[in-house]
């Protein structure tokens, strides 16, 4: 059975950067006060109208294409991970294939958020395995800017999130040991609602979460002033309660790949996790006890930006030669649903 490798790789963060003294204009913080909870000294925000989650997203595949030695026109299936399309439907594949001048070919868009990324290379690796495939775009891009509250009142979440677009080009190899060893997927729904963007959607009060509105507010209108007066149109999190959860399932999948290939922590020579929050990044390396050297981190540089958070920092690590030909890779993300996962790669 062929292996799924990595045949090339590219990222793409809009020229537009806001530091986090940038942010001092819009709401009441402090570059202390962002550095000191996540770790992020600035991020891309991408222009309002000439770029959008799939233009990003398209930047990116020109470049992972353009190093796997091939042409658009030799993707045979795309793989679109983002929780910001550029339309709630369709989704940003079929966009990406019609700007890209691609043949007909299939394009599957994936909402599992800060996992996003890791479910789409799993799903791709399967359609490697199976032979379906030969040339596969996976694609991770988010717009976050353009739906955050940049008020004070919505600080606690604005402050991370950036704009940004990474991509890969998955083909088979007979390689012998070459490519990825497996990857791992997990969910639990108990908690969605920690991490959410609660409207649009059509759940209306279903289940329950908007207690202090009476059945009048919520019915006068899909979308009612009180709704929005409550910013229930914007992204919500417990930050507590979300770190808690992640600095625990975090080293769990990545045990857990290890373990399935009989490999332990001190094999692996690069880890990548999703750029979530530079705490978290750095707990996960000191409970696996790993160096420095073995861990990359760029959530100073781009903030969070989801799906695009492993790419990204694949890409830049990759570029910057700490990833090599042989190398143990370990990705491995966390984020709303709450969903996680992680990937062993043999580079």
């Amino acid at each position: 059975m062929p292996r799924s490798i990595v045949a090339g790789i590219g990222m793409y963060v809009p020229k537009n950067v806001y530091t986090n003294q940038d942010l001092t204009r819009y709401m009441e913080t402090s570059d202390e006060w962002i550095q000191e909870r996540t770790g992020i000294q600035a991020r891309h925000y991408a222009d309002r109208l000439g770029e959008t989650t799939a233009t990003m997203g398209i930047e990116a595949a020109k470049i992972a294409i353009e190093r796997a030695g091939i042409t658009p026109q030799e993707i045979d299936f795309i793989i679109f991970a983002t929780l910001s399309p550029d339309y709630y439907f369709p989704g940003c594949g079929v966009i990406v294939q019609r700007e890209m001048k691609m043949k007909e070919i299939g394009a599957l868009d994936i909402r599992n958020q800060c996992s996003g990324f890791l479910y789409a290379i799993s799903v791709a690796d399967q359609f490697i395995k199976s032979g379906m495939y030969k040339n596969i775009l996976v694609i991770g891009s988010e717009k976050h800017s353009f739906g955050l509250d940049f008020t004070t009142r919505g600080r606690n979440i604005s402050v991370i999130f950036g704009d940004g677009a990474g991509a890969v080009v998955l083909q088979p190899t007979a390689e012998e040991g070459r490519g990825i060893l497996s990857t791992h997927l997990h969910s639990d729904g108990e908690s969605a609602e920690i991490l959410a963007m609660y409207n649009p959607g059509t759940h209306g009060n279903r289940w329950g979460h908007f207690a202090d509105f009476n059945d009048a507010e919520i019915g006068e209108a899909f979308m009612s002033e009180a709704m929005i007066e409550k910013a229930q149109n914007f992204p919500n999190m417990n930050g507590p309660a979300v770190f808690k959860k992640a600095v625990v399932k975090f080293p769990e999948v990545i045990m857990e790949g290890l373990q399935a290939n009989g490999l332990q922590t001190s094999d692996i020579n690069m880890l990548i996790v999703h750029q979530a929050n530079l705490r978290i990044s750095q707990m996960i390396q000191k409970l696996l006890r790993l160096s420095d050297d073995k861990v990359y981190n760029n959530i100073q540089r781009y903030g969070n930006t989801t799906a695009a958070s492993v790419p990204i920092a694949l890409c830049e690590a990759w570029q910057e030669g700490k990833i090599k030909k042989g190398d143990l890779v370990c990705l491995a993300a966390f984020g709303s649903g709450f969903t996680w996962a992680s990937a062993l790669i043999r580079w």
